[in-house]
């Protein structure tokens, strides 16, 4: 079943079924699904349960769609497509550290800038070489702490399209510095309009990798093509090792990383700058991923930067 959160003109955050016919069912008992998920709900008697008795039904075009969850508890995005390091890493003459072969590694951003899918992006202040990242998130379903991967696999509610927007040269000046990402990160996730449930996902091989296909284009130009199937790690490995020594709760997001060629940084280091420049104001990005939906937005100019000390 898919789901997103909507706003009407005349009412505030809501929750609905999105049928495939373009149509949102809202629901008459919660608002969001994070409640949702901490309520135990089970999510496919909540769906019959609000088509066959829904608050009010809206064209998706009649009501303005926010993330599938707004605001979500935390949102860590982890980096678990080999063939989106080895070019990048290669025209820096390196090669992937071994750690990232024994440990899925992730950092923590900033749920309070997580976007809709239509909704309109200003750029970080101070940043030009600006890019897109195509992802999948998974949405944890319960809580759990010091799983093991088939209990991790098993607390996966459901998936969402994932747009890590990220300013390049600030990235490069915190990497220098020995942490983050933030500032290089922060400004901006958007996210797809449907949260899919993980009942909906066909496995390749019985490896717990959802068979997938990732488009991007940028001004109606193809840019990106992948699929999920090509994970090296797991979503279950994933989120068992965010697991340790701590608890996840429902509605964290799990972000995959990039997929192998969903990027500028990516493209642009297996053909060159000028066949893939940064991305500038003004331009439209666009995000496909078959039943989670579609992002896509255009990239507006930055706010000011407000110096942190007077100018000497």
């Amino acid at each position: 079943m898919r789901w997103s959160s909507y706003r009407a003109s005349e009412s505030g955050l809501r929750l609905a079924v999105a049928t495939d016919d373009g149509r949102l069912f809202g629901s008459r008992t919660h608002t969001d699904l994070v409640t949702l998920l901490r309520d135990g709900v089970d999510l496919a008697a909540a769906a019959e349960a609000i088509l066959a008795d829904p608050l009010e039904v809206l064209g998706i075009d009649e009501a303005t769609l926010t993330a599938p969850i707004p605001l979500p508890p935390s949102i860590r995005d982890f980096m678990a497509f080999e063939d989106h390091l080895k070019p990048i890493l290669a025209a820096r003459g390196a090669s992937i550290d071994p750690a990232w072969y024994e440990i899925p590694a992730f950092y923590f951003t900033n749920p309070a800038a997580a976007k809709g899918p239509f909704e309109d992006v200003r750029a970080a202040p101070g940043a030009v070489e600006l890019d897109f990242e195509l992802e999948v998130a998974a949405v944890v379903g319960r809580p759990g702490s010091d799983l093991d991967v088939d209990a991790a696999q098993h607390l996966i509610a459901g998936y969402i399209l994932m747009n890590d927007w990220s300013a390049r040269d600030l990235q490069r000046r915190e990497r220098g510095i020995g942490l983050g990402p933030t500032k290089g990160k922060d400004w901006a996730t958007s996210f797809g309009p449907f949260f899919v449930t993980a009942d909906e996902f066909p496995m390749v091989d019985g490896q717990a990798r959802p068979d997938l296909p990732l488009r991007a284009s940028v001004n109606g130009r193809p840019y990106s093509a992948g699929n999920l199937s090509e994970l090296y790690w797991t979503f279950g490995e994933m989120i068992a090792y965010a697991s340790r020594g701590t608890e996840l709760r429902p509605g964290d997001i799990i972000g995959s990383g990039t997929v192998g060629t969903g990027c500028i940084a990516d493209l642009s280091a297996r053909h060159g700058l000028d066949s893939y420049p940064w991305l500038r104001p003004g331009d439209r990005v666009r995000l496909e991923a078959d039943r989670l939906g579609a992002i896509d937005c255009a990239l507006l100019p930055a706010p000011p930067v407000v110096p942190l000390r007077p100018a000497r």
